[in-house]
């Protein structure tokens, strides 16, 4: 009887261990790639060059405006993608060295 339970919670463990690992790697895999893609398709940031011109761009410039760009809208992308890939990378560390 304990050998039986014994297999039984080790078949379950495993089988949690693969039903929440390989998911959160696929996601993982694919949040990777497409935060490697969104960053490649930012525009650089270099307000350090501007300066040299005398181009300034203040905080309070366009604020309506900025929330709807495809600079903003790209970054947002990042930030969702990047938190997505962190609970997914928690969950797989959870799932495979703490379950069993």
């Amino acid at each position: 009887m304990l050998l039986a339970n014994l297999l039984a919670s080790g078949i379950s463990d495993w089988i949690l261990k693969l039903i929440i690992c390989i998911p959160s790697l696929i996601i993982s895999v694919i949040c990777a790639i497409f935060i490697i893609i969104v960053i490649m398709l930012q525009p650089s940031n270099s307000d350090g060059i501007s300066a040299l011109n005398g181009q300034q761009e203040t905080f309070f410039a366009d604020k309506k405006n900025k929330s709807k760009t495809l600079e903003s809208k790209l970054r947002r992308l990042t930030v969702i993608s990047i938190v997505i890939m962190a609970v997914c990378m928690i969950a797989f560390c959870i799932a495979q060295f703490h379950i069993g």
